[in-house]
């Protein structure tokens, strides 16, 4: 597991974006694993402007996100596919056929679940798969307890979740209650896996997650098993760890 300590987000963001493009430039029709939330917004808005630049070409590029709301359709604001046409799709040059995230609109959660199995498959997985990290420990909708070898399944949002997202909504009532979500194993199929981490709220469970047990209380500790994973995070993320 590497560690790189960012002055502040934007220096985060600008890093986590140095080792998206590079995995671009390597190898230009790569498969990005994408997340949603407020920290790789900087990430994305970085890569935009390398790209407006001339600097990046996406035309290769396949996309596969982490989740998606269930009973959202494509077009509602809070979709996750509407975030990622938002901050990214729509101002590069992929082809947005080759953008995939979990059907949140299809009725049958398992077919849901086995058609997205079959896209990350057919693709041939995952080369870079980037990561939040939420206050409790999960990684895409991965809540405390899931199995490490759950593939995308649909889950229950907690309640701290559901409230955590409640900002985002008209009221508590239009936060939905469940969403589809990569599972842990399919994650960690990821050839590589970088984690972007921002802020002070964050410094507990970097250092629960990063540097004590593993355990599917904590899903994000099953990443010390990966074995080529950076975390990139900023100095209030970091504060309580000794690097």
């Amino acid at each position: 597991m590497k560690i790189i300590c960012a002055k502040d987000y934007k220096d985060m963001s600008r890093k986590a974006a140095n080792i998206i493009s590079a995995q671009i430039i390597m190898k230009p029709n790569c498969v990005l694993g994408l997340a949603t939330g407020s920290t790789p917004i900087g990430t994305y808005e970085q890569l935009v402007e390398w790209y407006n630049k001339g600097d990046l070409d996406f035309s290769g590029v396949t996309t596969v996100n982490l989740d998606e709301y269930r009973g959202l359709p494509r077009d509602n604001d809070q979709s996750y596919y509407y975030f990622m046409n938002e901050k990214l799709f729509s101002k590069v040059n992929i082809d947005k056929s080759r953008t995939f995230l979990p059907d949140g609109m299809e009725p049958d959660s398992q077919k849901a679940c086995d058609d997205y199995n079959h896209i990350i498959r057919s693709v041939g997985g995952i080369d870079l798969q980037l990561l939040g990290l939420g206050h409790n420990g999960h990684i895409g909708f991965n809540e405390p307890g899931t199995a490490f070898e759950a593939e995308t399944h649909c889950v229950d949002l907690t309640e701290s979740t559901m409230k955590a997202n409640q900002r985002f909504f008209a009221s508590m009532d239009d936060v939905p209650k469940q969403a589809y979500t990569m599972g842990i194993k399919t994650i960690m199929q990821a050839k590589k896996i970088l984690v972007v981490v921002s802020g002070e709220d964050k410094a507990d469970i970097v250092k629960t997650a990063f540097f004590g047990p593993i355990t599917p209380k904590v899903q994000a500790s099953v990443l010390q098993l990966h074995n080529d994973v950076t975390i990139v995070a900023d100095e209030a993320a970091l504060s309580k760890v000794n690097l």
